[in-house]
């Protein structure tokens, strides 16, 4: 049995799911080509059904941070450099 990674695009941040054995994915939502093995993952799955769990959380979750911020705010914040974010 496979298990499951929520991976993030590195193109355009968006969540989808992948199998850990899998070697790309297309992004559903730039068509960027993500390479599983080197993508960052957001969280791991044991089953389909648990990943689709944790996959909507972390949409719903990104959903809120955007809507507190605005979507300027969103942007400039999940864009900063790690140098910044430290300061």
């Amino acid at each position: 049995m496979s298990s499951y990674a929520v991976v993030v695009c590195g193109r355009c941040g968006g969540y989808l799911l992948a199998k850990t054995d899998q070697k790309t994915r297309m992004c559903p939502y730039c068509g960027s080509k993500i390479f599983v093995e080197k993508a960052k993952k957001a969280a791991f799955a044991r089953n389909a059904y648990e990943a689709s769990v944790l996959l909507r959380k972390l949409k719903e979750e990104k959903a809120a941070k955007r809507a507190r911020l605005g979507f300027k705010g969103y942007f400039e914040e999940s864009h900063q450099s790690n140098s910044e974010k430290d300061c």
